[in-house]
């Protein structure tokens, strides 16, 4: 038997499917009717997000993140997260709060909130490298 670990830190964290509100964006619905039908999918708020960074609404932009980010950290609780640990890009769940998390920094840093942006920046980073690096290069 192999020995335990002591020193691993936290497993990652796999936020469940949301199969009606992913199909429904993906089948082209809009963002907002996604969002007010399902408040709690956090790709909606991102997708949000990113439509209103796009047309020069920096603040709206920063307004739906922060919705889509907030939504996103009770459900990684109520999966077992802990505060800290890996939430991997690559599991499609995890992916609406992850681009919550960016698009809040980005929107941060166009308003001027430096340290939430670098905040926002790095716990982006710790908690995925993966979706750090993809959305970068977005």
């Amino acid at each position: 038997m192999e020995p335990e670990n002591l020193m691993a830190g936290p497993p990652p964290t796999h936020l469940p499917d949301t199969p009606d509100a992913r199909e429904a964006l993906e089948s082209g619905a809009q963002a907002s009717d996604v969002a007010a039908r399902f408040p709690a999918y956090s790709a909606a708020w991102a997708a949000l997000a990113d439509e209103s960074f796009a047309a020069g609404h920096a603040v709206t932009s920063y307004a739906f993140a922060r919705t889509g980010y907030h939504r996103g950290l009770d459900q990684l609780r109520r999966a077992g997260w802990r505060g800290h640990g890996p939430i991997p890009w690559e599991h499609e769940p995890n992916q609406g709060f992850l681009r919550c998390l960016h698009a809040l920094s980005r929107a941060a840093q166009a308003i001027g909130e430096k340290d939430e942006a670098e905040r926002c920046a790095q716990f982006l980073r710790e908690s995925s490298p993966a979706a750090a690096r993809a959305l970068a290069a977005s």
